[in-house]
């Protein structure tokens, strides 16, 4: 089966499901939910993503300024790297990968990202996966050592709620998931949308 055939035909159901919500979305806005629920087959990510007032503005133009981008999976580093490659260039660090004060297992994601968070303090960061980097970023935010030109929290939480809680009261730019929901999968489907609709417009405005 062709492949474009088939995205295009799951994007028209999904576009069926959810035109008669009542939220009030922006098209870009609208463009990335779907495209969230396309890779999750998810359809509370229609009321659960939400969005500060200027998030895709910052965040098309940090892309735009080939800011870092600084993520806690490497599932996302390796899902948005081959279409930043194609586009804007940004750098992509792995809190994962990348080594921190502490060697301890349990605190190697949010070590690395209290280091790359001091090289890169006005970043993308992107929290998909690990709670305790959620934790750190939340930290981090709070005490002022980064302020990111876009935050995107989607780690499944459980306990708490206090980073994500953080984000909706904040003028930071962010866009994160209002429930315990959320994984890896949806991190890449947001910054991978926000890239093509980033591009699109900068095509666009270039020629």
């Amino acid at each position: 089966m062709d492949l474009h055939i088939s995205e295009a035909s799951s994007l028209a159901i999904i576009d069926r499901q959810i035109e008669d919500s009542n939220r009030q979305l922006s098209p870009a806005e609208y463009e990335i939910i779907r495209r969230v629920i396309y890779q999750t087959a998810d359809f509370e990510y229609n009321y659960l993503l939400k969005f500060s007032q200027d998030a895709l503005i910052k965040g098309a133009a940090a892309l735009i300024a080939c800011k870092p981008i600084v993520v806690d999976s490497p599932a996302i580093q390796v899902s948005i790297v081959p279409r930043l490659q194609q586009t804007f260039h940004n750098s992509v660090y792995c809190c994962a990968t990348t080594e921190g004060k502490s060697a301890t297992e349990k605190t190697r994601v949010s070590s690395g990202l209290e280091t790359l968070a001091f090289n890169h303090p006005e970043g993308i960061f992107i929290i998909g996966q690990d709670q305790t980097a959620l934790t750190t970023l939340r930290e981090l935010m709070e005490n002022k050592i980064i302020n990111p030109s876009l935050a995107i929290a989607t780690a499944p939480v459980f306990i708490e709620q206090e980073a994500k809680q953080y984000l909706r009261n904040s003028a930071i730019p962010s866009i994160y998931i209002d429930s315990p929901k959320g994984s890896s999968m949806v991190a890449s489907a947001i910054i991978n949308s926000l890239v093509n609709l980033t591009w699109q417009a900068h095509q666009k405005d270039r020629g």
